[in-house]
């Protein structure tokens, strides 16, 4: 089955909104590793830093790009995709910074 991969490259001075392809299992998401794998295929050679947040960073120093960060995994069936308020109301709610003693 195939699973159209959206994510934003960010460079110093703007983000780049692209896609990739990766084929995988009917009714499963791309592991870790495919995903590194089709950003390799890309010339892009990064690791996963937050899985949480599916945001890829370099692993070569002096790199043109910051990070790489998975929007949305498009199957046709499920997608998972960015809640952009919830992570606004969260980041809100959230302590920026931990409390003194």
């Amino acid at each position: 089955m195939e699973c159209i991969v959206h994510f934003e490259v960010k460079n110093r001075q703007e983000i780049k909104r692209l896609r990739g392809l990766l084929f995988i299992e009917k009714g499963k998401k791309p592991s870790a590793e495919q995903l590194i794998e089709m950003f390799k295929d890309m010339h892009y050679e990064v690791a996963l830093t937050e899985p949480d947040r599916l945001l890829f960073t370099p692993t070569k120093a002096n790199e043109e790009y910051e990070y790489i960060r998975v929007t949305e995994l498009d199957t046709g069936e499920e997608k998972y995709t960015e809640d952009r308020d919830l992570k606004s109301i969260i980041s809100t709610l959230m302590p920026q910074r931990p409390p003194g003693l």
